[in-house]
């Protein structure tokens, strides 16, 4: 269950090499009818965000990373509220049927839902997480040639329609050599995994036919009838869900079907784009997972529509519209593949990027994901450096990084140490610094008054960006490395009424809490960060200058530069590569 098996066969997505863990890119051959993806869609979560996801694609195809002779489309969601990724999938498909008419039902779509602002992993936020960094490839991968990748068999064995995916999980599996993942039946086509029970109490679970004997081979084809949306074990267990161990493939004696990626064959998702139509412009947020496939299967009833306990913001037209869904789509089949050899790693935050990038031994063994990937030095563990992962970095060879910590796309001075378990996103560190454990640390170009400046936020890896209080006067609430947001602003000489908080001001957390100051460079910036958390786990005073402008990481994405990121990127490749000859 290694990339190789994933990429064999393409002409394009080079095999791995298990002996070197070197994998190369795309090449530039234009890719032929039904042998990849006609069109690849991406969606952003607005025009901002669509910008910055068009301009690196099109930066790929100018490298030739990724296939040519295919079309890459950026869709964002619409203005207004938030539609979530249900209404994400049903703005695509509009955008897409404006796009090709009547020809996009000869078309083969992957549509990949990247839109949102990545809180629980900001290193992520201004760039995307479709574009993160992962190690393995030279030049090094991000998560959209990765999943190109996964899927890269899917094409020439899919009737037209839509594969529906996120951009922040990985699906391995394996199957016989002499069989393949079809999609080919009416209706809904889902990827199905053997997981725990208390995995299913997050996830999607799948409620099969008891009449359909399984052989418990590594690939079957079954039919679900119903969905259930992160249920309780009780509810699994009622429902029929919880299947029993019936030969040695699985570790448990108990297990259950969950999701992740699902098809859309042409003929459904012209109903779902009458979905829209019925329901005019949306008004709240629709689960692509949750009301889309609880509509399904012969057993599927209209209870679920009242059930609001897994949404993360209650609006009054959710239930009306989540019933006009269901009568659209009931009695459409819900088919499923269970990948009986199959793993499912989710890396949208903090503490899981980190796990899977540094600890996760099988994720590493079955991807060969690199300690040291496309950086200076080339070897792949620096001195000092053990049980870390390095991407896309140039780093002092008297550098020491921790186990468990992540750097990329940063710059490292002679003599700097990486405590244990933090992340280092684009950062310029100067010489004889020193990072403590648990520490976020990430550098952004922003334009402040017309001008080009820097701002590096930091959290504690388990900091709760999200965690909101109705006013600043409950403040106390909010936890910054363990401390109350109070107590740290007066070690850093402010007082309390002085914290501004950015947009909603019935909103109140840390993602736009006023906090990080404005730098006309990024090495002063990291310095007058990394200063300000010093004070803080050290429990000493470190009053900011006076007059410094300081912005929240909620202002920081909204006057993004880009342009400039990217080109510092750009510098860290050219370096590298000088670095490596020289070597």
């Amino acid at each position: 269950m290694d990339l190789l098996y994933l990429l064999e066969g393409s002409d394009f997505l080079l095999p791995l090499d298990s002996a070197t863990s070197h994998v190369t890119k795309p090449g530039s051959r234009e890719v032929q009818p039904g042998e990849f993806w006609d069109v690849v869609v991406v969606t952003a979560v607005d025009g901002s965000q669509r910008k910055a996801y068009e301009l690196q694609i099109s930066e790929k195809v100018d490298r030739k990373e990724l296939p040519v002779g295919v079309h890459y489309k950026v869709f964002s969601d619409p203005p207004g509220p938030k539609i979530g990724n249900g209404g994400s999938t049903l703005h695509a498909l509009q955008q897409l049927n404006d796009i090709y008419g009547k020809s996009l039902g000869r078309l083969r779509v992957i549509l990949i839902h990247a839109g949102g602002f990545s809180q629980r992993l900001p290193s992520a936020s201004a760039l995307g997480k479709i574009f993160m960094a992962v190690p393995l490839g030279d030049p090094i991968f991000q998560m959209l040639e990765l999943k190109l990748a996964m899927y890269v068999d899917f094409p020439s064995q899919m009737k037209p329609g839509v594969l529906v995916t996120c951009a922040d999980d990985i699906e391995l599996y394996s199957i016989a050599e002499e069989e393949s993942v079809k999609f080919d039946k009416p209706g809904f086509t889902a990827l199905a995994h053997p997981s725990l029970l208390s995995v299913g109490t997050t996830h999607g679970v799948f409620v099969l036919d008891p009449q359909e004997k399984s052989s418990y081979s590594e690939m079957e084809n079954a039919s679900c009838l119903h969905f259930l949306h992160k249920p309780s074990i009780d509810k699994m267990r009622g429902s029929g869900a919880v299947c029993k161990q019936q030969s040695g493939l699985f570790t448990d004696s108990e297990f259950i079907y969950t999701d992740s990626t699902y098809y859309v064959d042409f003929d459904t998702a012209k109903s779902l784009l009458n979905v829209l139509t019925e329901l005019g412009p949306l008004s709240c947020e629709i689960d692509a997972y949750g009301d889309f496939l609880q509509a399904l299967g012969s057993k599927a009833t209209i209870e679920y529509t009242n059930n609001t306990a897994n949404v993360t913001k209650e609006e009054s037209s959710l239930v009306e519209i989540r019933q006009k869904i269901f009568h659209l789509l009931k009695g459409t089949p819900l088919n499923v593949i269970l990948l009986n050899n199959s793993k499912f790693y989710h890396i949208g935050t903090t503490s899981e990027y980190l796990f899977h990038l540094t600890e996760h031994t099988a994720l590493r063994d079955e991807l060969g994901l690199l300690s040291s990937a496309f950086s200076v030095p080339v070897n792949e563990n620096p001195e000092g450096s053990s049980g870390c992962c390095i991407m896309y970095s140039v780093l002092n060879a008297s550098c020491s990084v921790g186990a468990g910590s992540v750097v990329e796309y940063s710059r490292l001075g002679a003599g700097v140490s990486v405590g244990k378990g933090s992340i280092i996103s684009s950062c310029w560190v100067s010489p004889g610094l020193s990072v403590p454990d648990e520490a976020f640390m990430h550098s952004l170009c922003v334009n402040h008054h017309d001008q080009t400046s820097f701002v590096t936020v930091f959290f504690g890896i388990n900091d709760n960006l999200k965690y909101t209080v109705g006013t600043p006067a409950y403040m106390e609430e909010l936890k910054f490395f363990g401390f109350t947001l109070e107590k740290c602003l007066s070690m850093w000489g402010m007082e309390k009424e002085v914290l501004r908080f950015s947009g909603d001001a019935s909103n109140c957390n840390l993602w736009n809490a006023c906090l990080f100051p404005v730098c006309s460079d990024q090495q002063s910036s990291f310095l007058t960060s990394l200063n300000m958390l010093q004070a803080i786990q050290s429990a000493s005073t470190s009053p900011l200058p006076k007059d410094t402008k300081l912005m929240s990481m909620q202002e920081c994405l909204q006057s993004k530069n880009l342009e400039e990121m990217l080109e510092l990127r750009k510098g860290l490749y050219k370096d590298i590569i000088k670095g490596r000859l020289s070597s």
